[in-house]
């Protein structure tokens, strides 16, 4: 015999309301991974990194973009330089 687990609220529209914060949290959670990770980047290479290009970074939510940057990061010889011609203007 299986047990599941119900609870009041299970199968309706406040399931899937809770479901769905969960997945916004973890990819909210990835894209701020990834963009300490780029500055992280950044730091151990010994290049300076503006407030502006700090912010510009941590407010992106398009991962396609961060992995762009980060990438980049790894290479550029300036912080600015992360910022090249992006599709779509990013």
């Amino acid at each position: 015999m299986t047990y599941t687990l119900r609870f009041p609220g299970s199968g309706t529209i406040i399931e899937e309301a809770i479901l769905k914060g969960r997945e916004e949290g973890r990819e909210e959670g990835r894209e701020t991974a990834r963009a300490e990770d780029i500055l992280r980047v950044l730091r151990v290479r010994g290049i300076e990194v503006s407030d502006a290009v700090r912010e510009r970074v941590g407010s992106c939510d398009d991962l396609d973009v961060l992995g762009t940057w980060l990438d980049r990061a790894v290479t550029v010889g300036s912080a600015d330089e992360l910022f090249g011609a992006e599709p779509g203007g990013a």
